[in-house]
């Protein structure tokens, strides 16, 4: 799984941009950090401790990871597979399409209310071939008006400060008006969807 959600990480190091992996762990999850040994040539690593004082759940890895960043950021979640013809070039796809905004994301249509209680929803809309968010919600409660996920968000260093928001249930989500890249799935190992 963890071979299959870094395919896309991958496909930008061969596209020649110079990618750092910053990885957040801790002290359960030191085989990962021996596994992942394999992608040393493939792309510079940082292993990050997650320090708790800045949450402990998600957000806080997040902001753990953040000063370790440079440049562009994109969020690849160890447990979330992009899938279907498009899957390797999604990430490189979406940080092109970064643009006015500063974000982006690559999506998967969805319908199913449970399934979006679940997951990043989003409202996306298409106009003139180009699809964009028009609201994120972590987890709602409420998913009528929903009709998509997010498996990877990109963001520009300048804006990078506002990754947390993106997985904090209740925050002001800061993807309205990002591009989205639609594809043909998007697999979440740890809720089951997909």
């Amino acid at each position: 799984m963890l071979d299959r959600s870094l395919e896309a990480v991958v496909e930008l190091a061969k596209s020649g941009l110079n990618v750092r992996l910053v990885v957040v762990f801790r002290a359960h999850k030191l085989d990962t950090v021996s596994y992942l040994a394999r992608y040393a040539e493939s792309f510079q690593m940082v292993f990050v401790y997650q320090d708790d004082s800045l949450e402990s759940g998600l957000d806080g890895a997040i902001r753990s990871a953040l000063p370790m960043t440079q440049g562009p950021v994109a969020l690849v979640l160890p447990d979330i597979v992009i899938t279907g013809a498009d899957s390797t070039g999604s990430l490189l796809a979406a940080l092109r399409r970064i643009g006015a905004t500063g974000w982006s994301v690559v999506a998967v249509e969805e319908r199913d209310p449970d399934t979006l209680q679940q997951v990043g929803a989003l409202a996306v809309v298409e106009e003139n071939g180009v699809v964009t968010v028009r609201s994120a919600v972590e987890k709602p409660s409420d998913p009528s008006g929903f009709n998509a996920f997010w498996g990877m968000v990109t963001v520009t260093e300048e804006e990078a400060h506002r990754l947390p928001d993106v997985v904090s249930k209740g925050a002001d989500n800061p993807l309205a008006g990002a591009a989205a890249f639609m594809v043909e799935g998007i697999v979440n190992y740890n809720t089951a969807v997909g």
